[in-house]
């Protein structure tokens, strides 16, 4: 009897958070949203990756913290001054290592509408001549399947290692919990179709309109990505161990040509969803 309670409350507590979440989907403005919502997008997470003790990636003379806290500054300014009746909120201002399910609680907490996570991209082969050919930026949207396939997952997802009690922090993460999986099924559905939106219209603004090469948009298991819900992407920016992208993520003018990408995929993305 003991048993069968424990298995009925289980189940009833799944069932419960999946129709929550179907629920909360009428709030967020997917494709199930009807006529007479009045869905406003109305707040914007931006993440400067990494901070702190946690430098990130690095190049001849930079590191990934520094550079992706200046982006998202401008990011922010550049909002507030340029796309009305939205808001911001950044998951760090300064250089201070925040964990990663803290930033999406951060998120979460802000009733975010859309997620923008901002980083540099590093090639394995360090400082050779090999790395300096790599460039271009990468859009990556949260895809539970390769949580552990995908190289430039790892690299970001090391981070958690750096955390006090990331083991009871990340633990949900277990895929040999089948409750753990159903819930992480749907909550990644959910949001996967705006995410991959917002992803594309990213991609054309910097490789359309910028002329600057992409690797595309990607599903990787990245968990910064992961907490967060509403729609999420992680821009890789460019590669900093590549000396010309280097200068490049460190320059007043490609940091603002970045910021401007961003803005105009923004406002496409908002048109997109029917929220202007």
């Amino acid at each position: 009897m003991i048993l069968l309670n424990s298995w009925f409350w289980r189940t009833a507590a799944i069932n419960c958070i999946l129709i929550l979440l179907c629920l909360c989907s009428f709030a967020q403005g997917g494709d199930t949203i009807p006529a007479t919502s009045t869905f406003k997008f109305k707040t914007i997470i931006i993440d400067a990756g990494h901070g702190g003790k946690d430098s990130g990636a690095k190049g001849s003379y930079s590191n990934e913290k520094a550079v992706t806290l200046s982006i998202a500054k401008k990011l922010k300014a550049a909002i507030d001054s340029q796309i009305t009746n939205v808001s911001t909120i950044m998951t760090r201002t300064d250089d201070t290592f925040i964990p990663l399910n803290q930033r999406s609680a951060i998120a979460n907490q802000n009733h975010g509408n859309l997620f923008i996570s901002i980083h540099c991209n590093s090639s394995p082969e360090g400082n050779s001549p090999s790395a300096h050919k790599r460039k271009g930026v990468l859009l990556l949207v949260y895809g539970f399947h390769r949580l552990k396939e995908q190289e430039e997952a790892v690299r970001e997802n090391s981070s958690i290692f750096i955390e006090k009690d990331y083991k009871q922090n990340y633990e949900s993460y277990d895929e040999s919990d089948p409750s753990n999986l159903i819930i992480l099924n749907a909550y990644i559905q959910k949001y996967r179709k705006q995410s991959i939106l917002f992803g594309d219209l990213l991609n054309t603004e910097f490789e359309d309109t910028n002329g600057r090469e992409s690797a595309g948009v990607k599903e990787q298991g990245v968990l910064v990505l992961a907490h967060s819900a509403m729609p999420a992407v992680l821009i890789e920016t460019g590669f900093i161990n590549n000396p010309e992208e280097e200068d490049y993520l460190n320059s007043n003018d490609g940091q603002n040509e970045i910021v401007q990408s961003i803005i105009r995929a923004i406002n496409n993305y908002r048109k997109a969803i029917g929220a202007l």
